[in-house]
Order: C-alpha cells, then sequence, then structure tokens
C-alpha cells in the first residue's frame, strides 16, 4: 500500500479515477491475498482503512478540493501505511506482487 500511496503522491496533479484505480487494485489484492493466506484477517482489516481513505480522497477530489489538501491527506495515509507495514511486515510486498 505504500507504493501505491508513494506513487500516487509523485503525481503532479492527483485525479479521481487514478485514486480510485488504485482503491480497486488494493481492494482486489487485499481480498486475494486474505483468500490465499498471503495476509493475516488483522492485516486485511488494518489494510481497508487505507482502502478506504482512498475512496474518500477520491470523492473529495471529484467534489473540487485542491490539490494541495488531496497531497496532505494522502501524505496522512503514507504515515498510516507505514505503520501499519511495522505491524504486518511483507504487507506492501504482497498487494505489489500482484501489478
Amino acid at each position: 500500500m505504500r507504493t501505491c500511496l508513494d506513487r500516487l503522491i509523485a503525481q503532479a496533479h492527483i485525479d479521481g479515477p487514478r485514486v480510485r484505480n488504485e482503491s480497486e487494485f488494493v481492494s482486489a489484492r487485499l481480498e486475494l491475498c486474505r483468500i490465499n493466506k498471503i495476509i493475516s484477517n488483522d492485516a486485511f482489516l488494518d489494510a481497508g482503512a487505507i482502502q478506504g481513505a482512498l475512496e474518500m480522497i477520491a470523492t473529495h477530489i471529484e467534489m473540487g478540493i485542491s490539490q494541495r489538501e488531496v497531497h496532505e491527506l494522502i501524505l496522512q495515509q503514507i504515515n498510516r501505511a507505514q505503520r501499519i507495514e511495522e505491524k504486518h511486515p511483507g504487507l506492501d510486498r504482497a498487494i505489489e506482487a500482484g501489478r
């Protein structure tokens, strides 16, 4: 998840569809990793907070918030993803393995 957030924050302009695509990717990968027992249920639930936040950010973008605010929201999620990765090592790698 950290990698997908880093990818978003690196963009000069972040649009709603791009954020929704990342949200859908994260959602699908989390479900697949949980079903295949690559990640625990706890990791799945913790990571779901990031996926939900991406949906919320996409909605905010579509409502017209500034790019500065978008970047701030994503930075908050980067911090959250870092804490989740510390709690569940290998989570980012498991998600990104699906690209």
